[in-house]
């Protein structure tokens, strides 16, 4: 499965995901690439796009999409508090929908 890391998600995060083809959006030479042209681009290499970005979808028709998304609510971007939710991430990474958001919270 292959994974991809919104750009304002710490790089370092990437670690947690031993098992996963993980890339971040700066690494694909995407950093400032808009939502829904970074989610056209995305979907042609990845399974999964993971952000912060809770009004991702207020702001694009993710049904039009085929990749899943993962929203990530926590009390801030800091890598501390991203890790604690790594093994919620990791539980719902097979069922993620292609076309829709997961919230991904403690």
């Amino acid at each position: 499965m292959k994974l991809l890391l919104d750009e304002c998600i710490d790089r370092r995060l990437m670690r947690e995901f031993v098992d996963y083809d993980i890339k971040t959006v700066p690494q694909m030479g995407w950093s400032g690439v808009k939502n829904g042209k970074l989610l056209t681009l995305a979907q042609k290499e990845f399974d999964v796009f993971i952000t912060v970005d809770r009004n991702l979808s207020f702001e694009q028709n993710l049904l039009k999409f085929d990749i899943a998304i993962i929203v990530l609510q926590t009390r801030s971007n800091r890598l501390a508090d991203l890790k604690l939710l790594v093994p919620n991430i990791l539980a719902v990474l097979d069922t993620a929908t292609k076309g829709k958001a997961t919230l991904v919270s403690l």
